[in-house]
């Protein structure tokens, strides 16, 4: 039994001490470790993805020929409508630099979106981050914000040569200017704690007085271009009931998130272009 105690007073001691040494590190050594780890796992999770992606490629080889002419047909289906659309949005784009000439105003950041495949999900109550399969090789940085179908996903956190880290608008430290849908006051949006295996949510506050949700007439809370990195218009959440605050001015409540955002597979990183008069000279 001593000899027991020994081993275990000299396993503490040795964590104790490893402990100590990593505290008292440089932080711009402790810095260059984690990046320099991260590149060492970027290539596997990489090679992950790349794996998983010929599994659903010869997946669908396997399918029959009936299947797969029914996919065809509703995939027809859907450009015919996206064409329409692109159509209807050109129309609305070459009217919107109208008004923009005409009354002289400056005009909004224009975007790229660059896709990029999710290879890695850490999703725990403390953080929500994506790992996604593009980084500096496609001018990502830090800041831009991703977005995918239903809205919004989150903002680049960090990038490395051929990976970036997203933070999920999930996250309990996402913080970000917000809109409710038809109305131009602004209201402020957070991410919450949310365990992996339960439904995402966040919160908002500093709503108006006068703003009713409710189950049945719930109010879609959107994206503000006020904090700078996302446009007006993307879906954040949907608020099903405020509560007032102690000093009654404003009101507070939970943002329902998209459960889509647990189950990512492909997103878009929204990559600021230069200003229109620019492009033109």
């Amino acid at each position: 039994m001593p000899r027991n105690l020994t081993y275990q007073a000299k396993s503490l001691l040795l964590a104790l001490l490893v402990l100590l040494l990593w505290w008292f590190t440089p932080a711009l050594f402790k810095r260059w470790t984690g990046v320099i780890f991260q590149e060492f796992q970027a290539p596997a999770w990489t090679a992950l993805s790349y794996l998983g992606d010929l599994q659903s490629y010869w997946a669908a080889r396997s399918r029959s020929k009936s299947e797969l002419i029914e996919a065809g047909v509703d995939l027809s289906r859907l450009n015919a409508a996206y064409a329409l659309r692109n159509q209807r949005a050109d129309t609305f784009e070459r009217e919107v630099r109208r008004m923009e000439s005409f009354f002289n105003l400056p005009s909004y950041t224009d975007y790229r979106y660059e896709v990029a495949r999710v290879v890695k999900r850490d999703l725990t109550g403390w953080w929500q981050n994506l790992v996604i399969r593009k980084g500096l090789n496609y001018d990502i940085e830090p800041g831009q914000a991703v977005v995918f179908s239903g809205g919004v996903v989150g903002r680049v956190s960090s990038v490395s040569a051929y990976t970036a880290t997203v933070e999920l608008i999930s996250s309990p430290r996402f913080r970000s200017a917000a809109h409710i849908e038809g109305d131009d006051r602004p209201v402020e949006f957070r991410g919450g704690i949310n365990p992996g295996l339960m439904a995402a949510s966040g919160s908002v506050a500093t709503v108006p007085a006068d703003m009713v949700a409710t189950l049945k007439n719930p109010l879609r809370l959107t994206s503000s271009r006020l904090g700078g990195v996302f446009p007006d218009g993307l879906t954040l959440g949907w608020v099903y009931r405020l509560d007032p605050s102690p000093d009654g001015l404003f009101q507070s409540g939970v943002v329902r998130l998209d459960p889509r955002l647990q189950t990512l597979r492909e997103v878009a990183v929204m990559i600021p272009l230069r200003a229109r008069e620019e492009e033109e000279q």
